[in-house]
């Protein structure tokens, strides 16, 4: 599995963590950056790692920044894309089963590295669940097309 990875200056330190125990559990990662924590602005790298999930070339994706939230903004506006925010693992773990999410943003002022590396795990050996979710998604797809006016990807 090939992991997106992107951050800004404020989740720089993360990023490289995630980096680091993905790499060691054996996953293969592609860093759209940033290189440091020089100040940057987020949706640059955000959104190059959204399409790089969007358009198959990575398998899922992980960006992080202070919060989580504003990477977070900037990969859903990229059609194809279920960015989840998430600070526990119970949430990665059901944004994956029950939303199919393919993007997990992470905040570094608000976690440690440690429940991050948790958090990650969760959202990376979740499974979509289907089913009753597919109709869900459906709609999800609807909204996306009606404003968007693309089609999602299928991933």
């Amino acid at each position: 599995m090939k992991i997106a990875l992107a951050s800004d200056h404020g989740g720089f330190l993360l990023k490289e963590k995630i980096k680091e125990y993905l790499l060691e559990n054996g996953y293969r990662c592609e860093d759209f950056g940033t290189g440091s924590e020089e100040s940057v602005d987020y949706p640059d790298f955000a959104l190059s790692a959204a399409e790089a999930v969007a358009k198959g070339d990575c398998d899922l994706g992980i960006i992080c920044c202070g919060t989580g939230i504003g990477v977070g903004i900037v990969a859903n506006k990229v059609p194809g894309i279920r960015a989840a925010n998430c600070h526990d693992t119970f949430s990665a773990r059901m944004s994956r089963e029950h939303n199919n999410a393919n993007i997990l943003t992470l905040g570094q002022r608000v976690i440690g590295f440690g429940l991050a590396c948790h958090i990650v795990q969760e959202f990376l050996q979740a499974k979509y669940s289907g089913g009753r979710h597919d109709r869900r998604l459906a709609k999800i797809t609807e909204i996306e097309e009606k404003y968007c006016g693309r089609k999602e990807s299928g991933r």
